[in-house]
């Protein structure tokens, strides 16, 4: 006889997905826009293959979504009503509801990718072609 799927395994599967410190921090620091690995760099002071290791698990949980655009990659959340499971399970756990919402990025971060440093191209080119 087959064993019947528990209904709550998915919410299961989710809260242990998002469990690591680390990709709480990564969700928070992609907050309500995106973000490429150099911004995640940035914001969280950790090495790349670090952060693109916590990526690609939070993709394949279709937790996150991406966009390339040239060689970047740039990150979002599929749902943002994850930013308030977490923000619930702070209150939960006693943090203060404002000191994980300041934590949410809702602004760039600046790095050389090209939505921080856009590639500009000097006027004198345009004119001799």
């Amino acid at each position: 006889m087959t064993k019947k799927p528990n209904p709550l395994q998915p919410i299961a599967s989710l809260l242990e997905t998002i469990s690591p410190l680390t990709r709480l921090q990564i969700l928070l620091a992609i907050g309500t826009g995106e973000a490429c690995v150099c911004h995640l760099e940035a914001a969280l002071g950790l090495r790349q293959a670090y952060i693109s290791q916590h990526l690609m698990a939070l993709r394949k949980a279709d937790i996150l979504l991406d966009r390339r655009e040239g060689r970047y990659i740039f990150y979002h959340l599929k749902d943002a009503a994850i930013l308030d499971l977490v923000t619930v399970s702070a209150a939960l756990s006693g943090i203060s509801v404002e000191d994980v919402s300041a934590l949410i990025n809702k602004k760039s971060l600046s790095c050389e990718c090209p939505q921080c440093a856009p590639v500009s191209i000097p006027t004198e080119r345009l004119e001799t072609a």
